[in-house]
């Protein structure tokens, strides 16, 4: 399986070297970022290098950036095989614009973010990040700073229950926060099995359910443990500043929260802020953004049924204008005020 969900294959990429999956879209996000010979384009979740190596296929030279340093190292083949069109970076996309600037000092023709935990991430039982093998309950993208297993063993029950109900999209998130703080009393939670179990305990499972009774609180967690949230804000921002005029900004994304947060930038990078005719006239300002197609472009049929991940993919993108960025102002992104507990 790939970050994205897609399954293995033995094709090999364009610089001779083996491709270990087809990302999520591959088509569609080619055919938005219209990668060719001589362009820079970032891709700011390199994973195990779908998106790079296809981008590097076209010509293209690429800049990739990962925050988690197995990939990286993993990484390092195709950055040899590329012969000088590949940088990959050990760092967060939050800061690709900085980023960028280092590793090229022109602007870039386009930005391709793939959000979400990758599949090496979650076929490693050593990472946390799922409870379908049991493992220590980590879940650290970056594999350093605080843990899932510091947030489940010392957030209070009003941080244990937004995490859940807010990045977890968990209804019965009160009931869980509460379960946990009971059985911490006595037991301190190490293990992925350990929370999933309790879990599943207290909120109960019937035969009809399609996912585990702890997959959102999963999500929940591994959400907050590495800022996901405010990382995509930050990084949109930042792909702003980095694209030269024409330059495209492609974005997929699995679940809600993050797609609000997208169709949330485009909107107010696309259109400026209205106004009303009962209220003094107010200058909107110019788009920094057009998009040829509004909306979200969703996987096709036949990839849904080759892989069922892909149901809930929503690809969004633009095309940057030759206006100046805006100010940083994370506030037309509406994120809920949870911040991180010190390590």
């Amino acid at each position: 399986m790939s970050k994205d969900g897609s399954n293995v294959t033995d094709n090999v990429d364009a610089v001779g070297g083996p491709v270990a999956h087809i990302p999520v879209m591959l088509n569609e996000v080619l055919a938005s970022l219209s990668p060719t010979s001589g362009e820079t384009h970032l891709d700011g979740t390199f994973g195990a290098g779908g998106y790079t190596s296809a981008i590097l296929g076209k010509g293209a030279n690429v800049i990739a950036i990962d925050r988690d340093p197995d990939a990286i190292e993993i990484g390092q083949a195709l950055v040899a095989k590329s012969e000088g069109k590949l940088s990959l970076v050990h760092g967060r996309f939050s800061n690709l614009d900085d980023i960028a600037l280092e590793a090229s000092s022109e602007k870039l023709d386009g930005v391709v973010l793939d959000i979400g935990v990758s599949s090496m991430q979650l076929d490693q039982a050593e990472r946390g990040f799922s409870f379908q093998k049991d493992g220590p309950l980590d879940m650290r993208m970056a594999q350093s700073g605080v843990s899932a297993a510091d947030v489940v063993n010392n957030a209070d029950h009003s941080t244990l229950t937004r995490v859940i109900g807010i990045l977890g999209e968990e209804k019965k998130a009160s009931r869980i926060s509460r379960a946990i703080i009971d059985a911490r009393l006595s037991q301190t939670f190490t293990s992925t099995l350990q929370l999933a179990t309790l879990i599943e305990k207290t909120i109960g499972r019937r035969p009809t359910d399609r996912i585990h009774p702890a997959t959102r609180s999963f999500q929940g967690f591994r959400i907050f443990v590495n800022q996901e949230l405010q990382e995509l804000c930050d990084a949109l921002l930042a792909a702003e500043n980095a694209l030269k005029p024409g330059g495209r900004l492609v974005v997929v994304t699995f679940h809600s929260l993050e797609d609000r947060i997208v169709k949330k930038f485009f909107a107010d990078r696309t259109g400026g802020s209205g106004g009303s005719r009962h209220l003094p006239e107010i200058t909107i300002a110019k788009p920094n953004f057009s998009q040829i197609k509004r909306g979200a472009v969703t996987a096709s049929k036949e990839e849904c049924e080759i892989n069922p991940r892909s149901r809930s993919a929503k690809l969004r993108w633009g095309v940057r204008s030759d206006v100046a960025p805006r100010k940083k102002d994370l506030s037309i992104f509406g994120l809920p005020n949870l911040k991180l507990m010190e390590s």
